[in-house]
């Protein structure tokens, strides 16, 4: 039953058909009197709304808004209620400057360390994830603002990513990639889900019926819309038919025609087109759309982000209680970073901050003795003897050296995946320098994901950031100076080095297709399972107190225990709690986060701390009767300051079902993923595996990435391709890499119809690949054709 059969009953198939798809870049489409326009805007740590020329990648100037954390940074707290908070500040700040739906959270699974837009995501760990994200959705709609929880699903890399294929075996997909989606859908609420733009299994996610409908909708019982990535809309009736409901951005008349004559044909059933019109309109017609006032409390959103600055700071190192700083020793601040903060990733979530703090602008607040600062280091990893030599004149007349450190903007942005975890060589080179002074030295770490921490060994300590926001200058202060006592964990494992990442010499997958050979052993369940050494493990974090975890109580409802604090400084401690089921018939990682707690303690404080087991406890998904199931057996429970660090452990006998035979990969099972071919991951998919297709001059399709031009047919197809190679690489020597040309090389064919605003349609695309594949004089003929009966269409009324 349509429950705005009423509306729907008026409204002529063309202004159905025309809701399904923007009317610009960041709203929808309205039809006066009856449906309004809603305004988007990008938003996972801050609101980007932008008023002149519209862009989806970041790159032109919008509205000051609160800077808050990265996902990756708050992911860091491990702190539900200030993510709820933050969220809330983001809602806020959307109603006051007019924006109805925030796209955001991002909260795709760390796979691999290098993915470009690690830093917009929460977790390698679905549970983590997913209760993160659900308080930041609750937060965000706290209001009546919309959030759009993102990028659904098995969103793993940048490069190709409008046309990469995630081949994927259903328990993982089901364990892994959505597990994190089902918690934010079910316990956030969100009014709307963003799809991603690559395929998973051969199907593009904006158009799978499974995702969309069986899981999205029907099991998990979501009734908010789902809106594609910017350009992830592919065929455009087959998002409409399985479960999709606007388009981004506009598609211009053509959308509309396109879903006509789908209707005429018989290729859409217009009742399936008033269902997704009436789920749109359920939406948009509980949207406040009044005049927005612009109140802002700015000075209180700025404490929130300072707040969720400090809590999320992680203590990676502390020897010999080197932090917090003694105010009597002078201290050397070096590094570009202290003047120039690097506060937030590149793309499509770049904040207009409206109170950037610097660390040289606010040190002066903090019970510290500064000799000096030296930048140490040119951005982009240019060597500068000048830079170095200054710094090492200021370390030597000073006790101890505050080195400001990490990734460069270069290194962490959407539309690119990184080429390394290591940090900038000239950054490596001024620590050995540093290192060789004697003079004790503390690195602030700023960067949004994992980095290559061999060098470790040459400081005393490090205090990771990630990236902070506007606040994070002086929630680093804070930390350092003891006057906030850290308490952050690592929401990923650091390796020890790169070469220890499963399958990292495959990442990014440069073909169509991405094989998730790793199955379930993704991040720590990897390292843990394979008894592989890493640098720092998944929940690790050190703090200025100590803490002691004992009476463990263990119901078939949850657990109980008491943490005491031990030491003569107040702190917090977060407590986790992971399940094992050892004697399992399944592959099973060694153990998993299953939930988790944080308690703030006085000195010499102790409380009983409680966390409930839920439906997700003991849970695995079966793939023969595609639904989940509980192993009987005799279950671990854990409590722990880490995934390697056991405090407590007790047993549960846990009733359920024996599983069906399964047969277990030898190397799998070994956890050997070193081992683990093709044949062998076919065979935990379950199905034959779809294989790239021949190098070589080829004819290229719609789905083709620009960048493919390079296998074309036409010799003039292949040039612009070296051009465009040609440019890109001139602007990564330059530090700054092009974003617009980034997209553009790894856009599909259809996309340029897709992200055009109706200017150019898909007929015009089909001639354009004439001419690529070798019938230039053909293709153009055709292509001019098309513009002047598009160009007609877009003008008729």
């Amino acid at each position: 039953m349509l429950k705005n059969k009423t509306i729907i009953d008026k409204l002529t198939v063309e202004q159905k058909a025309s809701l399904m798809s923007g009317k610009s870049t960041w709203e929808s489409q309205d039809i006066p009197e009856v449906v309004p326009a809603i305004f988007m805007s990008d938003g996972p740590h801050g609101l980007r709304k932008q008023m002149g020329e519209a862009d989806h990648l970041g790159l032109n100037e919008s509205l000051p808004a609160t800077c808050f954390p990265t996902a990756a940074t708050l992911a860091n707290s491990w702190d539900e209620g200030l993510v709820y908070q933050v969220g809330k500040c983001i809602g806020e700040e959307a109603k006051a400057l007019g924006v109805h739906v925030v796209l955001g959270p991002g909260l795709n699974i760390k796979r691999n360390p290098k993915c470009g837009r690690n830093f917009e995501y929460y977790s390698e760990d679905p549970y983590l994830a997913g209760k993160l994200a659900a308080s930041s959705i609750r937060g965000i709609q706290a209001n009546g603002t919309i959030a759009s929880p993102k990028h659904f699903a098995a969103n793993s890399q940048e490069y190709r990513r409008m046309a990469s294929d995630s081949i994927v075996d259903e328990r993982t997909l089901r364990e892994i990639y959505t597990t994190n989606f089902e918690i934010a859908v079910k316990e956030g609420q969100p009014k709307s889900i963003m799809s991603s733009y690559n395929l998973v299994n051969g199907a593009y996610a904006n158009e799978d019926s499974y995702l969309l409908r069986d899981i999205l909708k029907d099991e998990w019982g979501f009734k908010g819309f789902v809106v594609s990535d910017w350009g992830g809309d592919n065929d455009h009736t087959a998002g409409v038919k399985n479960g999709s409901h606007l388009a981004m951005p506009t598609l211009g008349k053509n959308g509309t025609l396109e879903l006509i004559e789908s209707v005429k044909n018989g290729k859409l059933d217009e009742a399936v087109l008033d269902q997704r019109v009436d789920e749109f309109l359920t939406v948009v017609n509980s949207v406040d759309v009044s005049p927005a006032d612009g109140t802002i409390d700015w000075t209180q959103h700025h404490e929130v982000a300072k707040k969720a600055a400090m809590e999320s700071v992680v203590l990676l190192k502390n020897e010999d209680n080197v932090l917090p700083l003694d105010k009597t020793k002078k201290v050397a601040v070096i590094g570009d970073f202290a003047q120039t903060p690097r506060y937030q990733g590149a793309g499509s979530s770049v904040v207009n901050a409206k109170n950037l703090e610097t660390t040289l602008d606010v040190i002066g607040n903090y019970p510290l003795t500064v000799s000096g600062f030296a930048k140490g280091y040119e951005r982009g990893g240019r060597s500068n003897d000048q830079l170095v030599n200054e710094a090492l004149a200021l370390a030597k007349k000073s006790d101890v050296i505050l080195l400001y450190a990490g990734l460069d903007e270069i290194l962490e942005s959407e539309g690119m995946d990184r080429t390394t975890i290591d940090m900038p060589k000239n950054q490596l080179a001024l620590i050995q320098e540093l290192a060789e002074t004697g003079k004790p030295i503390i690195v602030a770490l700023s960067a949004g994901s994992v980095v290559e921490c061999s060098w470790e060994n040459k400081v005393q300590g490090i205090l990771h950031g990630y990236l902070g926001g506007e606040a994070g200058a002086s929630a680093m202060l804070e930390v350092i100076c003891g006057q906030h006592n850290p308490s952050g964990k690592l929401n990923e494992t650091y390796p020890l080095t790169y070469q220890d990442v499963p399958f990292g010499k495959e990442f990014p997958a440069k073909g169509r297709y991405a094989y998730y050979k790793e199955g379930i052993y993704v991040g720590y369940r990897y390292y843990d399972t394979a008894k592989k050494a890493v640098r720092y493990p998944f929940g690790y974090g050190l703090s200025y107190s100590s803490f002691q975890y004992s009476d463990l109580q263990i119901t078939k409802t949850g657990i109980k225990a008491v943490i005491t604090n031990t030491s003569e400084t107040a702190g917090a401690e977060i407590v986790q709690l992971y399940v094992s089921n050892p004697s399992s018939t399944l592959l099973r990682p060694e153990k998993e986060l299953k939930g988790f707690t944080k308690v703030f303690l006085q000195p010499k404080e102790s409380q009983t701390i409680e966390i409930a087991f839920d439906d997700k406890t003991f849970r695995y998904y079966d793939v023969k009767s595609r639904s989940w199931k509980t192993e009987a057996g005799e279950y671990k429970i854990m409590l722990a300051s880490s995934v390697q660090d056991i405090r407590l452990e007790g047993q549960l006998q846990v009733e359920g079902t024996k599983p069906e035979s399964t047969l277990l990969q030898p190397k799998y099972q070994r956890v050997a993923l070193e081992e683990v071919t093709l044949e062998d991951f076919a065979e935990l998919y379950g199905k034959q595996l779809p294989h790239e297709e021949a190098t070589g001059q080829r004819l290229l399709d719609r789905t083709s990435i620009i960048a493919e031009m390079s296998q074309a047919k036409n010799p003039l197809a292949r040039l612009v391709h070296r051009i465009i190679r040609s440019l890109l690489k001139r602007s990564e020597k330059k530090g700054k890499p092009d974003l617009n040309l980034l997209f553009i090389s790894n856009m599909p064919f259809r996309a340029i119809a897709k992200m055009t605003n109706g200017m150019v349609s898909l007929a015009m695309v089909d001639e354009m690949l004439v001419m690529v594949n070798g019938h230039f004089f053909k293709g153009f003929a055709g292509l001019i054709k098309q513009f002047f009966q598009n160009r007609k269409l877009q003008k008729s009324n």
